[in-house]
């Protein structure tokens, strides 16, 4: 799998470092407050467990599937996931976790629904991965590991074409 990489981006260690400053920072700002980390999949997973286990609060999680680049190099656009699969999130406080920032939409969708369908006490992002770049979606993330140009990213979660999740790092995908 190796060998279809361009290049390595993070390496490992890297993003380890990077996410024990991410888990400070979060368990900071939620320190006594009932939080919900709501995982986006499948890109978040590996993501998701290595963070919340930096993250020393009673915490509930769960996770919505979401499709949104359909086995392509970009996403498409269209954001789907079950508004019903939601949890319910009243009265509580949600981290929402994605691998990527890219386009915009999906954080974008999933945020209005959260705000408008569960009516929480507040929602914030965080995510692995924010491409600098204009975005089809006017939305930050609140917590960025980070930052990286607008290449197409495998590794550590992210796919192509349901591959290369479970490479421990985070590379440039070959261009075929």
């Amino acid at each position: 799998m190796h060998s279809d990489l361009e290049r390595v981006l993070l390496r490992e260690e890297e993003i380890a470092r990077r996410l024990d400053t991410l888990a400070a920072e979060i368990t900071a700002d939620y320190e006594g407050k009932d939080l919900t980390v709501l995982a986006i999949l499948n890109g978040s997973l590996i993501f998701m467990a290595d963070l919340l286990r930096r993250i020393p609060l009673p915490l509930q999680i769960d996770c919505l599937r979401v499709r949104s680049y359909y086995d392509k190099m970009e996403s498409s656009g269209q954001v789907d996931f079950d508004r019903a699969a939601l949890p319910n999130l009243a009265d509580r406080h949600v981290l929402l976790l994605d691998d990527i920032l890219d386009s915009g939409h999906t954080l974008a969708a999933i945020v209005e629904a959260v705000r408008q369908d569960v009516r929480p006490l507040s929602v914030k992002s965080c995510v692995l991965l924010r491409k600098v770049k204009k975005r089809a979606r006017p939305i930050e993330a609140d917590y960025v590991g980070f930052d990286i140009g607008d290449e197409f990213v495998v590794g550590y979660g992210l796919d192509y074409q349901e591959r290369y999740r479970n490479l421990p790092l985070i590379g440039v995908l070959r261009q075929p």
